[in-house]
């Protein structure tokens, strides 16, 4: 079970890293590139080097509510031997004891989630989402916010084999 806590911490770290990106360049991981909807990100700020390919939705469901960026990670960290964790930022404090689904083509997956984050249940499925990921046109996340909201936030999956593989090259 300590791998859940360390995935919550990595997200919680991510968060803030990707807010600090707008405050602080030199604090921020560097965008390696972009490519299609995907950005290639590298952090050598901690121990080991963390590298990942990011996106954010394309559309959120339903319109209006008051939310902060969401974000959908593939991350290798070399320091504890992680490669394409698969992780998810809602933009929101999700009710707690609830799952949230991932959607992709045909396949459907289980996230669990804590705080504003949501993982792959069954982490030896990481490698089916990234094949699914690959093979796909876009992936739906399916959340509850702790408020009780219903939210459906639908990624662009353009660009994510060539963004997986440079993350993945980046952190050799």
């Amino acid at each position: 079970m300590a791998r859940p806590l360390v995935r919550a911490a990595f997200v919680g770290a991510a968060l803030t890293m990707c807010s600090a990106a707008f405050a602080t360049a030199q604090a921020a991981p560097k965008l390696v590139t972009q490519i299609g909807d995907w950005g290639v990100y590298v952090d050598t700020a901690g121990s080991g080097k963390i590298c990942y390919a990011l996106s954010q939705p394309k559309k959120r469901e339903p319109e209006g509510l008051s939310r902060d960026p969401a974000y959908f990670f593939i991350s290798t960290r070399t320091a504890e031997n992680v490669k394409n964790e698969i992780s998810v930022i809602a933009g929101f404090p999700l009710k707690e004891g609830s799952d949230a689904s991932l959607a992709i083509g045909t396949n459907n997956f289980t996230l669990y989630t804590r705080d504003t984050g949501a993982w792959v249940r069954n982490v030896a499925e990481e490698a089916r989402v990234v094949d699914a990921m690959r093979k796909g046109q876009s992936a739906v996340v399916k959340t509850t916010s702790r408020r009780g909201n219903v939210t459906t936030d639908t990624y662009s999956l353009n660009g994510i084999s060539a963004a997986v593989d440079r993350a993945t090259q980046e952190c050799r």
